[in-house]
């Protein structure tokens, strides 16, 4: 993560704002830059713990491990982590423990990888196989209701939910072209 202040986009501080206010205590990550304006924000709050993960499965567990010591934890990660996540899902069924994971999705809009175009399409589909809920974010004025819908039910109604977050909300990725 570089140190460079920069202004993040209203809806990223949304996102953060509706997990601050629903008491989230811990945030798991594996870097990305979708996520840069929560992971720096969870840094700088002394009421969360931002907890770097090696890989996306064990923020699965992080978050039902946090849910049983009484913490509400969200994990965020990219559409290619998810299928890192998909044998720890089991986890989630066989406790019955609610979870909310913000993904931000890549092989979508503009996508300039192709390693990234086939777990892109899968991950809404292997989350819904593994009794995931999905709900999908594309412009900005939907963010904080999604957000917050898939929030609640998580933390009120015990279920298991996915935010994707799709590429066109975040941003055409560019590079240099040589």
């Amino acid at each position: 993560m570089s140190n460079i202040t920069a202004v993040a986009p209203a809806w990223q501080e949304t996102i953060f704002k509706v997990l601050k206010e629903g008491g989230v205590r811990q945030i798991a990550y594996v870097p990305d830059a979708g996520h840069s304006h929560v992971i720096r924000s969870a840094i700088a709050d002394p009421d969360i713990e931002d907890v770097v993960l090696t890989t996306e499965e064990e923020g699965v567990a992080l978050c039902g491990g946090a849910w049983l010591g009484g913490q509400r934890a969200v994990l965020l990660m990219q559409s290619s982590g998810v299928g890192n996540c998909v044998n720890m899902f089991s986890l989630l069924l066989a406790a019955d423990l609610p979870f909310f994971t913000l993904v931000t999705m890549r092989g979508e809009y503009a996508e300039f990888n192709p390693w990234q175009g086939p777990m892109g399409r899968a991950t809404p589909a292997a989350l819904e196989m593994m009794g995931i809920h999905v709900l999908r974010v594309s412009k900005a004025e939907e963010v904080e209701e999604i957000v917050s819908a898939g929030f609640d039910a998580a933390f009120l109604a015990g279920e298991r939910v996915a935010v994707l977050l799709g590429q066109e909300l975040i941003g055409r990725k560019k590079w240099e072209r040589k």
